[in-house]
């Protein structure tokens, strides 16, 4: 029996309201935990006002720069072929990047201790737009990985995705 291929409707966020940006309102709602919005805004919207205090430009400009800078071109998926598991390097597809981007960004954050999140969350994406910093360091992993599994790239046209 053929399989039904199942469709959904893709939720369409709408843009926050202080910079009417959908990637800045889909950067919120990765932080936000346990549905406190309000509480991911003002750690989002505090962290902009600390990059504009340090960096003396415009917060927007520097958090796509750092999402740019931090978003993969590869990554490996595995994929059993015959009896063993191969890692099979894949190119990212656009939502995807920038979902990874946004979750490296604030696994760097997070990761930075014994300050307050939203200090943090400025400091790691001002590593990211100068191209340092644990996000950074998440996605040259990322690629090292990939490069190294070079060799099973032609096992890529059998992958489902």
């Amino acid at each position: 029996m053929p399989r039904k291929s199942r469709q959904y409707k893709r939720h369409k966020v709408d843009p926050d309201p202080r910079y009417n940006n959908v990637k800045v309102a889909k950067f919120i709602n990765h932080i936000m935990e346990r549905g406190k919005k309000s509480v991911a805004e003002k750690v989002v919207y505090n962290a902009f006002n600390h990059i504009k205090e340090v960096m003396k430009s415009e917060p927007r400009q520097v958090f796509d720069a750092a999402l740019k800078n931090v978003s993969p071109m590869l990554e490996v998926k595995s994929r059993r072929v015959g009896g063993a598991n191969y890692q099979i390097p894949l190119e990212v597809i656009e939502p995807r990047k920038t979902t990874l981007g946004m979750r490296w960004l604030i696994l760097g954050a997070r990761s930075r201790k014994g300050k307050p999140m939203h200090i943090a969350l400025a400091e790691e994406i001002m590593a990211a737009h100068n191209n340092e910093g644990a996000a950074i360091k998440k996605k040259e992993d990322t690629h090292r990985m990939a490069e190294a599994n070079r060799a099973f790239a032609h096992f890529a046209r059998f992958q489902r995705r």
